[in-house]
């Protein structure tokens, strides 16, 4: 390579705080890529394995499955959990969500399926949407018996697909919120789906943002009904009976949090949510700092939502 070639190679062509785009088509990511092996977590009893679902597209789920049940044999709710990221960093096997979905497995009771979405720049979306739902549409191959001996036991012995969540934070809070929708408007037969949890969601103001028209080209801009569910015309049509949107003061997707929430009440939608605030505290504070007092309340919350019972859901004004 002479030096001409080289020094354009280096060449950046789009900067951002996750990543950096070099004209010649390199990626660089500067956080968000460390993993951790599946194991037995002995803080919370909770054993993780990865299953990979699909090689054309790559798409893989972390199964995180409470070993302290007092019965073995007995069927645990399922939370489908999407991870966030700005739809460009992180994964199930990521050290904060491994740690943060050990500890909700364990607190709730239930049995998690990470989502290991393909990431943005390289795989623009939808390709995130697309792979949520491939994913979604696995499980509920299992609760119809299709997989046969390609089965995963986990999910075949443990999971009760009669209590199915969906779930995320920030751009998997979004992804997840997709997923509610579109199962509500397509059927999703093999599952039923309970409730919807979306914490600290993204969801977009209309502001001209260069990183994510770059993340999604093809989007509308700020009535895209990804972006913007406000102006989703089926999201009274949101599969589940009940949600809960968790927010928090000083994170600046605080309003968009509130929004969405105030957009689900107006839309139709016969279910109940509500809102959870957190005073002090930023955007996945919990993430971030899960030693920290608040996240132990978030997750003890996020965790009384899945084991609530749905004659006992209720509106929060």
């Amino acid at each position: 390579m002479d030096s001409a070639t080289g020094a354009s190679a280096a060449e950046i062509a789009f900067d951002s705080p996750f990543f950096r785009i070099y004209k010649d088509g390199r990626v660089d990511r500067f956080q968000g890529t460390d993993t951790v092996p599946p194991s037995l977590d002995p803080q919370t009893g909770v054993e993780s394995k990865d299953v990979r679902l699909s090689s054309d597209p790559d798409l893989s789920v972390r199964l995180f499955l409470p070993r302290s049940s007092v019965d073995p044999a007995r069927k645990l709710p399922l939370l489908v959990y999407v991870h966030g990221g700005a739809f460009c960093i992180e994964s199930p096997s990521s050290p904060i969500y491994t740690r943060h979905l050990n500890a909700v497995a364990s607190a709730a009771g239930v049995l998690a399926v990470g989502v290991h979405y393909r990431w943005a720049p390289e795989h623009v979306l939808p390709a995130a949407y697309e792979d949520a739902w491939a994913a979604v549409r696995w499980v509920a191959a299992h609760a119809l018996g299709e997989r046969g001996a390609e089965a995963e036991p986990w999910l075949r012995d443990r999971a009760d697909f009669d209590r199915v969540f969906l779930a995320g934070d920030s751009a998997g809070a979004n992804i997840a919120q997709h997923v509610a929708v579109r199962a509500g408007v397509e059927g999703l037969p093999g599952l039923r789906i309970v409730g919807v949890a979306l914490v600290h969601p993204f969801f977009r103001n209309g502001e001209p943002v260069k990183l994510m028209e770059l993340i999604f080209p093809s989007s509308s801009g700020a009535t895209d009904p990804r972006m913007n569910p406000a102006y989703d015309p089926n999201l009274g049509r949101i599969a589940g009976q009940r949600a809960v949107v968790f927010v928090a003061e000083k994170d600046h997707l605080r309003e968009r949090g509130r929004s969405y929430y105030e957009a689900l009440k107006k839309s139709g939608w016969e279910g109940a949510v509500e809102i959870v605030e957190t005073e002090g505290e930023g955007h996945v504070f919990h993430l971030l700092e899960p030693g920290c007092d608040k996240a132990a309340e978030l997750v003890k919350k996020f965790a009384s939502f899945l084991n609530q019972e749905d004659s006992g859901a209720r509106q929060c004004l």
